[in-house]
């Protein structure tokens, strides 16, 4: 092709908006002549195009783009729209009670809106998930979990080719089992959920208008700060759905990744260790809520992997502040453990 028009250009960067371009990608696509007038003119051209932001000029190095995907306007009231309801978003019930968590019924839930848990390791934050998965097992949600599944055995392909590649991992299995107040069948026998081999790249593998369980979400200490991108492009993809992701945590008050991780969350609960036996529920970010709950701490026991015991509201001791000690000591009110019965 021996020259190009700018419509020619504008139909070509049409075709790649959200992507990178360069003046010589440009000049290599269309085949233009070094000694052509296009071969010049394709740089007012994009020049032209920046001002009537279709593209942005990047980077350092002169004659390198940003196609700028182009977007229309949403209206809001000259179309009729529903007002949609909030979101029924069951939490987890303490066992001996049958109580849902007391928390919740101050916790505005609506579509699109992504839970996050962030625990340490070994201290229930596995447990809650798999107990909102339960008790809203009406939503037939889907689970991706890091431990959920295991790869079949060689042995079991060879005598079944139609044998699904993964199986659930024999401790997701029990836990499961042991939830025996859900029903996790249907009348046919077929699970009530979705359980998916997903380890990464979440966002791609989402179900849009579901509710989404993600346990865990594992980034390299490197690249915590990606926690961000992760979980916005989760929650691009969940239409009307609720999306459930469990993170990591330290000690500390804030999960693996930091402030980012506060970024796209609408409720945030935070579980850490309490005594040898029972872990400690702090909710953290909450962003609509009908009461003073952000903030506030929970002590509760795990039985068999799964069942919540003795779910309650603690406080922290006024003896000593929430230390643990005075000084004359370990606290005598809460026996050094910060926090007290409310």
């Amino acid at each position: 092709m021996a020259e190009i028009t700018i419509a020619e250009v504008r139909l070509f960067l049409s075709r790649i908006q959200g992507k990178e371009v360069s003046l010589d990608k440009l000049r290599s696509e269309f085949r233009l002549n070094p000694e052509g007038k296009s071969w010049e003119s394709i740089r007012k051209m994009m020049e032209r195009l920046t001002k009537e932001k279709l593209v942005r000029s990047f980077g350092r190095r002169d004659g390198n783009y940003k196609v700028i995907t182009q977007v229309r306007p949403v209206e809001v009231f000259g179309k009729q729209r529903e007002r949609r309801p909030i979101f029924r978003l069951m939490f987890p019930k303490s066992y001996e009670t049958g109580m849902e968590m007391d928390f919740a019924e101050h916790v505005v839930i609506r579509e699109h809106d992504l839970v996050t848990i962030g625990g340490q390791s070994n201290w229930g934050k596995t447990t809650i998930a798999l107990n909102l998965c339960g008790e809203n097992i009406d939503y037939n949600p889907v689970l991706m979990g890091n431990e959920y599944t295991i790869k079949s055995s060689n042995e079991d392909k060879e005598e079944n080719e139609d044998k699904e590649e993964y199986e659930p991992s024999p401790r997701f299995f029990d836990r499961l089992s042991n939830m025996d107040w859900i029903k996790w069948i249907d009348d046919e026998g077929k699970d009530r959920f979705t359980l998916l081999p997903v380890m990464d790249d979440y966002a791609e593998h989402i179900v849009r208008d579901k509710i989404n369980i993600i346990d865990w979400v594992n980034l390299s200490a490197d690249r915590l700060y990606d926690v961000s991108k992760v979980m916005e492009d989760i929650k691009a993809e969940l239409g009307r759905g609720i999306g459930i992701v469990v993170l990591q945590k330290g000690e500390g008050d804030m999960a693996r990744g930091g402030q980012f991780t506060k970024d796209f969350t609408d409720c945030e609960l935070l579980i850490d260790k309490f005594t040898d036996n029972e872990s400690l529920l702090t909710v953290g970010k909450v962003k609509e809520h009908t009461g003073p709950i952000i903030g506030k701490t929970y002590a509760f026991g795990i039985s068999k992997g799964i069942k919540i015991m003795n779910f309650r509201e603690v406080k922290k001791c006024k003896a000593c502040y929430g230390r643990g000690y005075t000084k004359s000591g370990e606290c005598t009110l809460c026996m050094g453990m910060k926090y007290i019965d409310a």
